[in-house]
């Protein structure tokens, strides 16, 4: 029974790697695109490091005149060998179309600056072009399923044999690299690179979750039978009740669950308070929403 769930995980596995295929090597392509711009028009010129590999060919280029899109690449293909003998053959080949490509979109687009004049002496502007951009991209990488290969490898790598969260493994890794540019390039570099970073993360996020137009209410009350009446008639939505038991007095209770446009987050909140002014919810956002009515 167990090696027949397996193989219907491989398949199922198989089946989403090869959904829309050519779809997520074209989002691949845009998303490295975008981060490709993004680099050689606004971060690399005003010496602004946004993390990983092309945050160190910044520095080094600084440094030494190092070419960037050389040590990418060179980076990456070190850091593939690595993740092969360190992590696997499996792991290593998520990476390796994103390794080699994004070095060469750094290449190709490396004289953009020829093409569109951008007046960087705006320092704050192009730091939020540059990180609403690179974000941008980075979110529709990750969205089609890849990866750029750098960090993200190392990231792994420290991950697994320090036995720290990839979150963690993050804030060391780029943040090592961003606290570099206080160093070399002073505090207010390493103020606007510390903002670039917030607002890729912030951005990543955005385009790979999407903005919330839903909004999910779980609800506690007494009047259990009236706020569902209210979802039901008044609001015309549907509702689930969850049987639920208390942590603390170990009490059965139903928790009510209602997903509703955000548009009728205020009716909802109002008429529960309305109705049990001592009820208990909590409200999330709901990013994606199917089946139902």
């Amino acid at each position: 029974m167990g090696w027949f769930f397996k193989d219907n995980l491989k398949e199922i596995r198989e089946r989403i790697e090869k959904k829309s295929k050519l779809g997520r090597y074209i989002q691949f392509c845009i998303g490295c695109l975008c981060i490709a711009i993004s680099f050689n028009l606004f971060l690399a010129p005003n010496d602004i490091v946004s993390g990983g590999v092309s945050g160190i060919s910044i520095l080094l280029n600084h440094l030494i005149g190092i070419n960037t899109s050389v040590f990418i690449l060179s980076a990456n293909v070190l850091l593939l060998v690595l993740s092969y003998f360190l992590l696997g053959k499996e792991k290593t080949k998520a990476s390796v179309f994103g390794s080699l490509l994004y070095p060469f979109f750094i290449e190709i687009t490396k004289n953009i600056n020829l093409y569109l004049e951008i007046d960087n002496s705006q320092l704050l502007l192009s730091t939020v072009f540059a990180g609403v951009l690179y974000g941008f991209g980075s979110g529709i990488i990750f969205k089609a399923g890849f990866t750029t290969g750098g960090t993200d490898i190392l990231n792994q790598i420290i991950s697994k044999y320090f036995k720290v969260s990839m979150g963690k493994s993050i804030l060391y890794c780029d943040g090592t690299i961003v606290a570099f540019t206080g160093l070399i390039f002073g505090i207010n570099k390493l103020m606007y690179s510390i903002l670039v970073l917030y607002l890729v993360s912030y951005m990543s996020d955005k385009v790979i979750l999407g903005i919330s137009d839903s909004k999910a209410f779980y609800i506690i009350t007494k009047e259990e039978k009236k706020i569902r009446e209210y979802i039901l008639k008044y609001l015309n939505h549907g509702v689930t009740v969850i049987d639920a038991k208390g942590g603390f007095h170990k009490e059965n209770k139903n928790v009510l669950l209602c997903v509703l446009p955000t548009k009728d987050y205020y009716k909802l909140k109002e008429g529960i308070n309305e109705i049990d002014k001592d009820a208990f919810f909590v409200v999330t956002d709901a990013y994606e929403v199917s089946g139902g009515e």
